[in-house]
């Protein structure tokens, strides 16, 4: 494809070497022009603005020769014309194809021409597409026709019955074009959700997004707005309609992305390219073949790979061709159903299979005949295949079909292991449904895992409902779901993408909960299917369904007038832990937590008791209330005595660190964490991030960090930070990483004013921060980036950034850090010649330091305060210099210190502050006490100036 150069021509379409410019009615190849007529100039505008559809012949013509009667063979005439002109056909040159009995179509790749140029898409990132199973038999057509149809329209879908195909075809595409393109290919299975609700949820979480905002839909436009994305979206029909708003609002905001869907119906959204899968290929009747010659049929060669796999080795021989043959033909060459009969081929053989057809099949054939829905032809293969079953079989099929989405043999035991099955039979009959092709079976993880197609799950659930026992199977399935362990020491996974596989947990328990909380369920069971989900959830950072789900529960309980309190409490605890996660719109949750731990001290729960109280240290650290953080530290540690098997002792005593630290009493604060980090050793850290979310070992090494620093070790400090990255990098909890990457690898980065390092943390950080929910986090992240900006010299536009982190943390309630950052924000201000403005969000932070208790920083508030003083010109500010650090030497905090005697200095040398010998005095001493870090941008400053000076 070549681009017209001038960069000043109006908007147009680029084909091939072609460039159309309608506004002006122009057609050039390579800059020179094209002449053509003016019917078929119309001709091809029509064509070219609707490139990969189809238009009538009717309607074309109602485009070119409006309000008259024309001819179609006028319209050929041109359509000849017009392909004479462009070379169409010529040098494998391929444009505009007649479809016979529809139309016409442009079928070459168009691009639109701005003005302007063309925006180039951003680096792809490649998508982990599920890997297929089995041989891809008798698509290479289809799928390239695929290909070709999503590179020239936007949005396509895969259209045929159940079982046909649509999801192998679609894999395929995607994997070709993620190997061969620079888009990225998301996948989305929305066959797995049993509400259209969650459509949403569902592709925001496969774009890794965290499920949590009032308008999904609109971040998932903005996530996608600005790359070239190719969204699968699978198994459409049972939300229909939602998948076609998707897509349209995509499509319109989003230039960059294109839709590949799968459904039994078409989307029917605007601008749909619909593909209709067709049967595999057939012999024609009354053909004689030899094995060879029936081989090139694809639904005969897919028959003879299925069999052999089934039969370890099978070779059609010319005397089965015929049987073969008519297998393929009663089954309409449909592929799910080839491979359900080969399932039968160890046990009844090619001859017995062809003559159960006769019988079984008559609803496939008629449906056929008669042009009947395609789901009518999937029922009928259903049918037969079902009848082909045992009873037990039967009965596992029925029972089974609750499952959505992935389950192990436990849980197939669990629902379908009820009279007259027994427990020990399940395992048995669940091999011969995989064996005969009803059921398949993963055995690629620890735990082998069965999953029912969905159109074989339906036609269960059907026979399910028809045998009277729904009721019981569901209850059945939502008590495993509810007593299986999520929340025991080691039982979730470390990472999203395991949890998602694991054993379809998400699936089921959606729809165990969907059954026990509807007008036929168990309330009872579903309030502790809800407690035992919890863990689940907040590790796919999904808090908007955790939270209505919880509410749900509660509801229920209020309702029935139940008064489980260790349900309220567990429950309650629930909607609490947002405060846990840096998450804006939710509220801090404190007056769950104190519900909590106040129906913990009633029940004597000292589990709930030490999860309410960490709960609400940390939401008192958060909202910059160290005192009364310090206040709930201390009642953990004393409730930590009472249990010696446990470190909650310990973690009390990090908890009071980091309250002390924020205090200002740095030397405790040291000597604290020194000592749990010592002493901390529990059996299994990953108990301990389940019930406090962080990896405590490297939250306590954030706060080592920082104290290091602020005494003056700023190598230690350093080298602290690069360890604890290293280790928990290792356990690969991303919550803890994106914590320390905050809280002490961006800060002790800039403190020591190495830019390349704070800008490498920075980006680690917003990658952990976008895949999980954590806005406050990303808030921090840009305060960060305010500041760098600031140190590279972009004065203006770092402070507007960083101002509009502080609000925004100040509306979130998150201000642990508020006093931090609007020092930097106030000393930028300063430095670019507003003290005034300095001077004031310094005295508002020191009066709030002041009610709260929070000192760690005051001494460099309370500097930058001094130097404001000295640039509006006031007098008598050393006793300021003085008071700032007399304080830093009283906390130990010798980086402030040196901070503070270099401005005295500075001041002096300007006729400021106090005399010149006295705050050089200052300074020499503060730098000598210095005895490490001596490349950190504040003691080559401080070493500068005493240099100068003499």
């Amino acid at each position: 494809m070549v681009l017209v150069p001038q960069a000043d021509r109006e908007a147009g379409f680029a084909f091939a070497d072609f460039a159309l410019y309608p506004g002006r009615r122009r057609l050039e190849r390579g800059g020179v022009d094209i002449r053509v007529g003016s019917r078929s100039l119309d001709i091809l505008i029509a064509l070219i603005t609707r490139a990969g559809e189809v238009i009538a012949k009717d309607d074309l013509v109602a485009l070119v020769w409006p309000n008259l009667i024309v001819e179609e063979s006028a319209l050929r005439v041109h359509i000849s014309t017009l392909r004479k002109a462009l070379g169409d056909g010529e040098h494998g040159l391929r444009l505009i194809v007649n479809i016979p009995g529809r139309g016409y179509s442009f079928v070459a790749p168009v691009l639109a021409l701005a003005g302007e140029g063309v925006a180039v898409a951003v680096a792809p990132v490649k998508a982990r597409l599920p890997t297929p199973l089995a041989k891809i038999i008798g698509r290479d057509e289809i799928i390239v026709e695929v290909a070709e149809a999503i590179a020239t329209n936007r949005l396509v879908s895969i259209v045929g019955p159940g079982g046909i195909g649509k999801t192998t075809v679609a894999l395929a595409v995607a994997r070709a074009l993620s190997a061969d393109t620079a888009a990225d290919v998301v996948f989305v299975d929305l066959g797995q959700l049993g509400e259209r609700e969650l459509v949403l949820p569902a592709i925001a979480t496969a774009l890794g997004l965290p499920v949590r905002s009032n308008d999904v839909l609109n971040e998932i436009v903005v996530q996608a707005s600005g790359r070239r994305l190719l969204l699968l979206l699978d198994s459409c029909e049972h939300v229909i309609d939602d998948a076609a708003s998707v897509a349209e609002r995509l499509l319109s905001a989003a230039p960059g992305v294109r839709i590949l869907a799968t459904s039994r119906e078409a989307l029917r959204a605007e601008g749909e390219r619909v593909l209709r899968l067709r049967p595999l290929d057939l012999p024609p009747d009354m053909a004689t073949l030899a094995a060879v010659e029936a081989l090139d049929y694809s639904a005969v060669d897919l028959f003879v790979d299925r069999a052999a796999g089934v039969l370890g080795r099978y070779q059609l021989t010319d005397a089965d061709v015929p049987l073969v043959t008519f297998i393929c033909k009663r089954l309409d060459g449909i592929a799910l159903a080839i491979e359900l009969a080969t399932g039968r081929l160890d046990d009844m053989g090619i001859e017995a299979l062809a003559k159960s057809l006769d019988n079984t099949f008559q609803i496939l054939t008629r449906g056929r005949r008669t042009a009947l829905p395609r789901h009518q032809t999937l029922r009928g293969t259903i049918d037969w295949s079902y009848g082909l079953l045992s009873d037990a079989e039967r009965i596992v099929l029925m029972r089974i079909s609750v499952f959505v989405g992935p389950f192990t043999p436990r849980a197939a035991r669990s629902v379908a292991g009820a009279a007259p099955l027994r427990d020990n039979d399940i395992d048995e009959i669940l091999h011969g449904l995989v064996a005969k092709s009803v059921l398949s079976a993963d055995p690629s993880s620890h735990e082998i895992r069965y999953r029912l197609l969905d159109t074989m799950r339906a036609y269960a659930g059907e026979k399910l409902e028809e045998a009277s026992e729904a009721g019981a199977i569901r209850r059945c399935h939502a008590l495993f779901y509810s007593k299986i362990d999520l929340a025991g020491a080691g039982r979730l996974p470390d990472r999203r993408s395991d949890l998602l596989a694991d054993g379809g947990l998400l699936g089921n328990l959606r729809a165990a909960l969907d059954w026990a909380f509807s007008p036929v369920g168990d309330g009872t069971i579903g309030v502790a299917l809800t407690i035992n989900a919890i863990p689940c959830w907040f590790q796919l950072s999904l808090i908007d369904e955790c939270i209505g789900r919880v509410q749900s529960a509660l509801n229920w309980l209020e309702r029935s007038g139940q008064s489980d309190l260790r349900a309220r409490m567990h429950l309650q605890a629930a909607l609490g832990f947002p405060l846990m996660r840096a998450i804006s719109d939710f509220p801090s949750g404190a007056s769950a937590w104190q519900s909590v731990l106040e129906i913990a001290e009633s029940t004597g729960d000292a589990e709930f008791q030490a999860r309410a109280l960490w709960a609400l240290w940390t939401d008192r650290i958060n909202s910059g209330e160290a005192l009364q953080s310090l206040d709930f530290a201390d009642r953990l540690a004393a409730l930590g005595t009472t249990d010696p098997a446990k470190v909650d002792a310990l973690i009390a005593q990090r908890l009071g660190a980091v309250s002390k630290l924020t205090l200002g009493r740095l030397v405790e604060a040291h000597d604290d964490i020194a000592d749990m980090l010592a002493r901390y050793a529990p059996a299994d850290r990953r108990e301990d991030i389940a019930r406090f979310q962080y990896d405590q070992h490297s939250v306590a090494r954030i706060a080592l960090a920082r104290v290091l620093w602020l005494k003056g070790l700023a190598d230690q400090a350093a080298q602290e930070v690069e360890n604890n990255l290293a280790d928990i990098a290792g356990t690969g909890h991303g919550l803890s990483m994106a914590h320390v990457l905050s809280d002490s690898a961006c800060f002790v980065a800039l403190w020591r004013g190495d830019l390349d390092l704070a800008e490498r943390h920075l980006a680690s950080l917003r990658l952990h921060t976008r895949l999980q929910a954590l806005d406050v986090w990303r808030m921090y992240a840009e305060g960060f980036e305010g500041e760098i900006r600031i140190r590279r010299g972009d004065a203006a536009g770092g402070i507007a950034h960083l101002a509009a982190a502080i609000a925004a943390l100040r509306k979130a309630g998150f201000v642990r850090y508020h006093s931090a950052f609007s020092g930097v924000l106030a000393d930028s201000l300063r430095r670019d010649g507003r003290p005034a403005a300095a001077l004031a969000i310094v005295d508002d932070v020191l009066a709030t330091c002041a009610r709260t208790g929070e000192s760690w920083c005051r001494p460099e508030l309370m500097r930058i305060r001094a130097e404001a003083r000295v640039d509006l010109g006031e007098p008598e500010t050393a006793q300021d210099f003085e008071t700032a650090l007399t304080l830093a030497q009283a906390q130990g905090a010798k980086a402030w210190r040196l901070r503070i005697a270099t401005a005295w200095t500075t001041a002096a040398r300007r006729g400021a502050g106090a005399s010149e010998p006295i705050a050089a005095g200052h300074l020499r001493s503060a730098l000598a006490d210095i005895t490490e870090g001596f490349g950190t941008v504040d003691v080559v400053a401080a070493r500068s100036l005493l240099a100068a000076m003499a």
